[in-house]
């Protein structure tokens, strides 16, 4: 579970999570500098993962043993992650610089860099991101609304994870 930064409470839900639900895997994401990311591990945060490539925040993680997604979208932030010993790069936001396509042609001369697209990513297209090789994992929001979660809807939630789930297994 990536909680991000966007609020204000983001380091008490990481807390939350991470002492009240021990099989969940806990991170913290839109982590744009190094004081976040210190808090959010030291709220429990398992993992970072940053909309954009940050040198301070990839090295404070790499020397910190931090397991760290940082965005990169171009060869030259691609390379900048390479250097750090990343093999994981967020593809964000993958629909406005060009999706599948784009990945595809960056995996290229990047042997072994593999992506995690967010951004137009949703049950629809879910199997299609999955399926490609140079594709490790997805991630959206779609599958927890902000107004689900407001509402306390809980079961919504889940359904729309399972959906996305069966949609990503089966296409």
């Amino acid at each position: 579970m990536e909680i991000t930064f966007r609020t204000a409470c983001a380091a008490e839900c990481i807390k939350a999570v991470a002492e009240n639900c021990p099989d969940m895997l806990v991170g913290a994401g839109t982590v744009l500098n190094v004081e976040q990311a210190r808090l959010a591990v030291e709220m429990g945060a398992k993992f970072i993962v940053s909309p954009g490539f940050s040198e301070e925040v990839v090295g404070w993680c790499v020397e910190n043993n931090v397991p760290v997604t940082p965005g990169c979208v171009t060869p030259t932030e691609i390379m900048a992650a390479m250097k750090h010993g990343l093999k994981a790069v967020k593809f964000f936001p993958a629909n406005v610089y060009g999706g599948l396509n784009a990945m595809r042609n960056l995996a290229a001369p990047f042997v072994g860099v593999k992506f995690l697209p967010t951004g137009g990513v949703n049950t629809a297209n879910i199997k299609e991101y999955i399926d490609a090789p140079f594709v490790f994992a997805v991630g959206g929001s779609w599958v927890c609304p902000k107004a689900e979660i407001k509402a306390g809807n809980f079961e919504k939630i889940t359904q729309l994870c399972r959906d996305a789930r069966k949609a990503a297994m089966e296409g």
